[in-house]
């Protein structure tokens, strides 16, 4: 029982570490030769996982394999555009100006039903607002709605926007962020000083924040136990 426990953990470290190097982009939209190699990465790592009588290194050795493959693929697609296009495929424009494009649609074998559900998902509920659909090599649908339907930006209007960046978390249960501290050019003074104001600790705070425009936002925990 222990070895069984043991192997799992062994194989799981081993995948977590190999989809960490095939990079964050596997854990999103896969291409189709990304996908392939994840499910035999988790079919190879299922069978030693279970079966004590199978060497872990029959696990091991072929998912390793299977990294060193996905990374020559990936290089030579970043050299070869035609060797791009056979392993990942092309863009297929589903709607052009507005009009549904039928041939497109039976060659990906996409319904009308399936089009109008990944519109929704985007929050277009009427194909007549569509100007463009392209179903991307990854299996997203990427929409360009007519002008008419677009969502209005600042600059439309000739409006400056101000610069927002990106917020910081400074405290999170407790627990101070000293490298966001570090990148803000902050120290830990400063962050007593800031949430003094509140009428407390850094330590008793459930959250602090600082977003782009120096916004800070600050709330204590409730109670004795962190959460």
């Amino acid at each position: 029982m222990l070895i069984t426990f043991f192997r799992s953990v062994i194989l799981y470290i081993i995948v977590l570490v190999v989809m960490r190097i095939m990079g964050k982009r596997e854990i999103g939209q896969m291409q189709p030769f990304e996908l392939a190699i994840s499910i035999m990465i988790a079919d190879l790592a299922s069978i030693p996982m279970t079966e004590v009588g199978i060497p872990i290194s029959n696990g091991i050795i072929p998912i390793i394999g299977l990294l060193v493959m996905h990374l020559l693929i990936s290089i030579i697609n970043l050299k070869s555009t035609r060797m791009r296009e056979i392993m990942c495929g092309k863009p297929q424009i589903l709607i052009s100006k507005g009009k549904i494009d039928e041939y497109a649609l039976r060659k990906e074998r996409f319904t009308i039903n399936e089009l109008e559900e990944r519109l929704r998902s985007k929050d277009i509920h009427s194909l007549g607002d569509v100007e463009y659909a392209i179903l991307e090599t990854s299996g997203e649908v990427t929409v360009i709605q007519k002008p008419g339907k677009r969502t209005t930006t600042p600059e439309d209007f000739n409006i400056q926007a101000d610069y927002e960046g990106i917020s910081y978390d400074l405290v999170v249960d407790g627990r101070i962020m000293y490298k966001n501290l570090e990148k803000l050019g902050k120290n830990y003074t400063w962050l007593e000083k800031e949430i003094k104001k509140f009428g407390f600790k850094p330590e008793e705070a459930l959250v602090a924040t600082i977003d782009g425009k120096g916004q800070f936002f600050c709330q204590k925990k409730e109670g004795k136990d962190k959460i």
